[in-house]
């Protein structure tokens, strides 16, 4: 096949496994645009070839990217899903209805859907199950198991089933699940460790910190004093039994050194999340998606795009490029309205999937590509001036989503759990220019949260490699493994989008421009200063790694963790060379998270 829009042969390779083969498959690039267009704008009533051909032209150049089941799914007849990932439902402390949930798991991971889970209200390893007498195994027993069930499924274009597994940073098997990774099990799955306030004020103390489980609907263990902790699946405190108590630095540094050996686990400020979350008052998050970047409820599902923002730079490399940030917010609001037109055309594994998601209508609206465009505008990442674009840019794209929310509720309705007070009163809305408010209060809004930073990483390969979500260039060039339909690899050449655009204008023994830099050569802390920036203006989450530099020592990157807290990021993961294990930095990309 020779389709000029995929100019990187990565892209092609990935265009055909992933989002335009298969039986029914698309004849080029723009078939599938045009196809996905179509579909999306089944559901307009009115001017629906004017709102296809709208969509069709903010898809066509890679502008935007819809996530990766919609490019795969939409105007297809298999029936899969176009949502990229799902949270499963609370699960119970019952051995039927942790296998249920397990299930419902399997259901949605064939689907094409990932999955985030968290385990923490299955009883501690060694606890007494009442029913049988027997020795409970634990919430690590359980992961082994949805570990072995994904392993025999397969998704669409060949992608490995992507999981996430969380427990809170209290739970009495905490420390075996923070050490779970360093023997290499739980393949299938992404590990996050649910960090609340109180444990990271007493890290900062140094004071003792209690391992606790729910003494509610259990036989109680003799001798063990009583607390009252929030759990999980509840929004009240309840009596936990103190299991053990440790001194919290201690649990923090083995989740420091875990995370610096293998990569895992990341950690969610899982209090942050609930305070940040625009429905606050109306669900309790449960966990996130298998990359961090949309807290759930319980069977919440993630409907993700990303705006490519190189497609958006004038005159790149050049003595005045700019940014058309007026282009940029009219995307913005198309790719609005196309991602809610996924909620009334998406197939759905479950039931309860359908009827949570749609309670609230929630878009995944992002960006990628900003470690290019900011190569291309000649500003280093990082850097001071690459915050305050960064600020500039998010801010755009959010206040556009949420004046195009506001629209689609005056068209068509706010969603169906929204309270006016509630949903106005919570502390990202206040964060809204005051016009946008008022419009909320007279309008409504269609949907319940708009933005969210995906790593997007296999739709950022389509788009001929440009760096993906919100990540500094990776390498300029590198070799790259890739999964074959029948499961083998195979390992391709794969040149940055910025790194060949630079070339093909001032040719090839031109000296690289200073801003055209790449992951390990850019701060950590400065990166964790630029997810700061992003999220004043992200409604939900970011998926951002740390890339720390190779010969990084772990007293170097020890503090970084507490910085992110103290930055109140939602959450924070690492990547190191040296941990690598195969293809490491492609695990992004192929657990579909907006790709």
């Amino acid at each position: 096949m020779n389709d000029h829009h995929l100019t990187e042969p990565i892209a092609a390779m990935v265009w055909r496994a992933r989002y335009g083969g298969g039986p029914d498959g698309d004849a080029n690039v723009q078939a599938s645009w045009s196809r996905v267009a179509l579909a999306l704008a089944a559901p307009e009533a009115r001017d629906r070839d004017a709102w296809r051909a709208r969509f069709e032209q903010v898809l066509t150049q890679f502008r935007f990217l819809p996530g990766g089941r919609i490019l795969a799914g939409a105007g297809r007849t298999h029936g899969a899903t176009l949502f990229n990932c799902f949270a499963s439902g609370t699960l119970p402390d019952a051995l039927d209805g942790i296998f249920s949930a397990l299930g419902e798991a399997v259901v949605t991971l064939q689907a094409g859907g990932g999955v985030g889970c968290d385990f923490s209200p299955v009883r501690p390893a060694g606890a007494r199950a009442e029913r049988s007498g027997n020795t409970a195994a634990g919430p690590l027993a359980f992961m082994r198991v949805w570990d072995a069930a994904a392993s025999a499924l397969s998704q669409p274009g060949g992608r490995g089933p992507a999981m996430l597994a969380a427990l809170r940073c209290d739970h009495p098997d905490i420390e075996a699940f923070i050490d779970a990774k360093r023997g290499g099990t739980l393949s299938h799955f992404n590990l996050s460790v649910l960090v609340t306030d109180e444990f990271m004020r007493a890290v900062e103390e140094d004071g003792p910190w209690s391992l606790v489980f729910p003494a509610s609907g259990h036989a109680p263990v003799a001798d063990l004093p009583v607390c009252e902790r929030v759990w999980s699946g509840t929004d009240a405190p309840q009596p936990c039994q103190v299991w053990a108590t440790l001194p919290a630095r201690a649990l923090w540094q083995r989740l420091l050194r875990a995370a610096f050996d293998s990569g895992e686990p990341g950690v969610i400020f899982i209090d942050h999340v609930q305070r940040a979350n625009n429905l606050r008052g109306h669900e309790q998050i449960a966990v996130c998606n298998p990359c961090g970047e949309v807290p759930l409820p319980p069977h919440g599902a993630c409907n993700l795009g990303s705006l490519n923002l190189t497609q958006f730079v004038h005159e790149p490399f050049g003595q005045h490029p700019k940014l058309d940030l007026a282009a940029l917010a009219d995307a913005a609001t198309v790719a609005t309205r196309m991602l809610d037109n996924v909620y009334d055309v998406s197939a759905w594994p479950l039931k309860a999937q359908s009827t949570v998601a749609h309670a609230t209508r929630r878009l995944g609206l992002g960006i990628t590509g900003l470690g290019d465009a900011l190569a291309m505008l000649g500003v280093r990442y990082g850097d001071d001036h690459a915050l305050e674009l960064a600020d500039v840019i998010m801010r755009t794209v959010s206040h556009a989503a949420y004046r195009a929310s506001i629209a689609l509720a005056d068209e068509r309705g706010a969603f169906p759990a929204y309270d006016a007070a509630s949903y106005l009163g919570s502390d990202f809305i206040q964060t809204l220019p005051p016009e946008l408010i008022d419009s909320i209060w007279k309008h409504g809004i269609r949907n319940s949260h708009l933005t969210a930073l995906a790593p997007a990483g296999g739709i950022s390969v389509l788009a001929n490699n440009v760096s993906s979500g919100v990540e500094p260039i990776f390498a300029l060039r590198q070799q790259r493994t890739m999964r074959r339909d029948d499961g083998s690899r195979h390992t391709v050449d794969a040149a940055d989008y910025a790194w060949t655009l630079f070339r093909r204008l001032h040719g090839q023994g031109a000296p690289l421009p200073p801003a055209l830099v790449e992951a390990c050569d850019i701060d950590p802390l400065r990166q964790l200063q630029m997810v700061s920036r992003l999220q004043a203006h992200v409604d939900q989450g970011i998926s951002k790694t740390l890339n720390l530099a190779p010969g990084t020592s772990f007293a170097e990157f020890e503090s970084l963790y507490m910085e992110a807290w103290q930055l109140g990021l939602k959450g924070c993961t690492v990547y190191r060379p040296e941990a690598a294990i195969g293809d490491a930095p492609l695990r992004m990309a192929e657990t579909g998270c907006g790709g």
